[in-house]
């Protein structure tokens, strides 16, 4: 069965997390991605292991589930031999992405206005830290981008230190916007006949994540900027309430009729007489005393018996899971958001990350985990760029290739 993007060459000149799995994406809907990589130790994601506080087990699966399915060919692109392999596979392909900063891709003679001399077809993919204009050009890591973004200030509890959102979260956000952005320009040439330049930078995701927050500061609700006590919300009937064993989650709306049936659910009808908690805007006003009122309640009882009343009484409500509980849901398994695949490294069948998506003729896959360094570089030199072995030969003399 064909895939989505069969058919479609993108040049991967990524590194970390953001760039490698945006192309990841590509990867795994059909895509050629051909990984091009330094002769010194490759992507410094292969060498995560020395990064004492990101734990990995045996096998390094921050590196090789964000490069599956791809190509790798180790290229020296400080020499100009090296430039010159460049640009003949920038003729062969439809996509060049990278995440380099653009003064090494200038140094490199790799900017968008070099490569689309050779090829005028060429989507020109880069993921800066805080897009291509302005004048921000320090460097960007996801917690670093988080903090400046706002997303931090309204995490934790006021008075307490702003929390961050998770290891990665805005990179794979970014990710998937910069995939997004590039089947758009592939659309659009497939139509107009030329490629252009795009950017997915790491800022701009981000602050696309927080987006309804940010969207109502900009309407004039100032309040939304702030962290915010759970004991403080607005609408008590959608919070987060402690019980005898996992935080549960309640997402219903201030409305009468729901107000009530979160109370039988709870266990307690006399609420629903409370003068207090008689009208939407009474439940506002006193918010604390009822949000109080139903940590007791819920307190009382397990996480369990409290989903399963909610439940029947239609309530809509989650327990605060971890991460433990996550692989164990058949629903993750079932969709294919997590599956098993071979992994070379350790011999063995390994759980990963599987696609967020699902396309019903066209679906993705994952068929090989992260490549060994430069494990293609002679056959793709030899077969996709027709370099003769001489040529070969010559190439590795100059130090271009390993």
């Amino acid at each position: 069965m064909a895939r989505a993007l069969e058919g479609i060459r993108v040049i991967d000149l990524t590194v970390w997390f953001q760039g490698p799995v945006s192309a990841q994406y590509l990867a795994d809907f059909g895509a050629e991605v051909i990984k091009v990589e330094r002769p010194q130790g490759g992507d410094q994601a292969r060498g995560v292991r020395s990064i004492k506080s990101l734990e990995i087990g045996d096998w390094n699966q921050y590196f090789l589930v964000n490069n599956r399915n791809k190509k790798s060919l180790v290229i020296d692109l400080r020499k100009p031999e090296g430039q010159q392999i460049m640009y003949r596979l920038v003729e062969k392909a439809d996509v060049f992405l990278s995440n380099l900063t653009p003064a090494m891709l200038d140094g490199w003679n790799l900017s968008w206005e070099r490569l689309r001399e050779i090829n005028p077809r060429l989507v020109y993919a880069t993921n800066t830290g805080y897009g291509r204009f302005g004048g921000a050009s320090r460097p960007a890591f996801d917690m670093t981008v988080q903090a400046l973004t706002g997303i931090m200030a309204q995490l934790g509890e006021p008075g307490q230190p702003p929390i961050y959102l998770g290891m990665g979260s805005g990179d794979a956000y970014g990710g998937i916007m910069s995939a997004f952005a590039i089947v758009t320009a592939l659309y659009q040439r497939n139509r107009a006949g030329h490629g252009q330049c795009i950017d997915a930078s790491l800022y701009g995701a981000q602050l696309f994540l927080a987006a309804p927050q940010l969207q109502s500061f900009l309407a004039g609700n100032s309040e939304r900027a702030l962290q915010h006590s759970r004991r403080e919300a607005a609408n008590p009937l959608w919070n987060l309430y402690p019980t005898r064993g996992k935080w549960v989650y309640v997402c219903e709306p201030n409305e009468d009729a729901r107000f009530r049936l979160l109370c039988e659910a709870l266990g307690d009808g006399a609420l629903i007489e409370d003068p207090r908690f008689a009208s939407a805007a009474g439940r506002a006003v006193n918010n604390v005393e009822l949000i109080a009122e139903f940590d007791a309640l819920a307190a009382a009882l397990d996480h369990e018996a409290l989903l399963a009343r909610c439940a029947a009484h239609d309530i809509v409500a989650a327990p605060i899971n971890t991460l433990a509980d996550v692989v164990r849901d058949p629903q993750a398994w079932d969709n294919d958001y997590l599956l098993k695949t071979w992994c070379e490294e350790v011999q063995r069948e390994v759980e990963v990350r599987g696609l967020p998506v699902t396309l019903s003729k066209t679906p993705g896959e994952v068929n090989t985990l992260g490549l060994q360094l430069g494990q293609d570089t002679e056959l793709l030199m030899m077969d996709l760029l027709e370099y003769s072995w001489e040529e070969i030969e010559a190439f590795k003399a100059a130090g271009a290739i390993p």
